[in-house]
């Protein structure tokens, strides 16, 4: 069996976003900026949700963990690529580079089984509305995001061990700003056959189910919410699930729009740039949707910030 790194490579080198020493300044302030808004808005979410009683429901369960994943997910990438920024470096460790890519997998796939989980929440919520607090107990929703989390654990898991394996040449450059699995699978000089398999099987496992899943329950959403008969009522339906729906629709779309577009009609920019949307801007913009489509939520944090402005001025 061959053994992984046998040619003794000690580091990667991350190509980036731009070599222009201008462009990196501005996408240093840019990048450090999302990141700081993505994890102060999550970070709010959850606590928001934390301590409103009201809250604390299977709607917003989710939506703490898929916060908390968020979080995660921006923190896996953007950190080491605003160092790597700062001191004009483009290396990552080999143990860094792939501890990055199992997070990366990790989280990614989290978000992908939240999200799944929230649509059938929803689903649940507008089509059995008398049954939907028995149906959606404590039990199965902790059953659901602890199942999420072991499966997206082991999927992740599983990549990082096969690439253990390979053996890898003496070019290093990965073309991107991070550790992404089939960038790293192109500089091995040993077979990837097995990989590969395992990432179609994979590719079917964890992504056809669950987005077969997410669009059975829409599907259904929508077609309940087309036999209410008051524009009112249908209105009223519709906007328990839009910040749900919002944000898959902006998740899935910049998704297949990188990985399904074909490789020879997409550059090195930008493939980068269409990883940037699903990688920073979207966790950065998930707490925000949330937030301001969301009625209860909007409550919640108005309330706290009042709350806040009263204790100052007593002070």
């Amino acid at each position: 069996m061959e053994r992984g790194n046998q040619t003794g490579i000690s580091e990667f080198l991350l190509l980036g976003l731009s070599n222009l020493a201008e462009q990196r300044q501005l996408l240093f302030m840019l990048f450090l900026w999302l990141y700081l808004l993505g994890v102060l808005g999550s970070l709010l979410i959850i606590l928001a949700v934390s301590f409103d009683p009201h809250l604390h429901t299977p709607m917003y369960f989710f939506l703490t963990n898929l916060s908390l994943a968020d979080i995660c997910f921006l923190s896996t990438t953007v950190p080491k690529m605003l160092v790597n920024i700062q001191n004009h470096d483009k290396s990552i460790s080999y143990a860094g580079c792939l501890a990055q890519m199992y997070f990366f997998v990790l989280f990614g796939t989290l978000d992908h089984f939240l999200l799944t989980g929230m649509a059938y929440d929803r689903y649940e919520a507008i089509c059995h509305p008398l049954h939907y607090t028995t149906i959606m107990s404590p039990r199965l929703c902790t059953l659901v995001v602890a199942g999420s989390w072991i499966f997206s654990s082991l999927h992740a898991l599983t990549h990082t061990l096969l690439v253990v394996r390979l053996s890898f040449c003496t070019n290093r450059e990965i073309l991107h700003f991070f550790c992404e699995l089939y960038q790293i699978l192109k500089l091995s000089c040993s077979s990837i056959f097995i990989n590969e398999v395992i990432m179609f099987v994979s590719a079917v496992v964890v992504g056809v189910g669950p987005i077969t899943g997410l669009l059975f329950s829409y599907i259904r959403i929508i077609l309940t919410i087309l036999r209410i008969p008051s524009a009112g009522g249908r209105w009223k339906a519709f906007s328990t699930c839009a910040s749900h729906l919002s944000v898959v629709s902006l998740f899935y779309s910049t998704i297949l729009g990188t990985y399904l577009c074909p490789t020879s009609t997409q550059t090195f920019s930008k493939g980068s740039i269409a990883s940037v949307l699903y990688t920073v801007v979207i966790p950065t913009m998930n707490p925000f949707i949330y937030s301001l489509r969301n009625k209860n939520m909007k409550m919640t944090l108005r309330n706290a910030f009042n709350r806040k402005s009263v204790f100052s001025r007593g002070l």
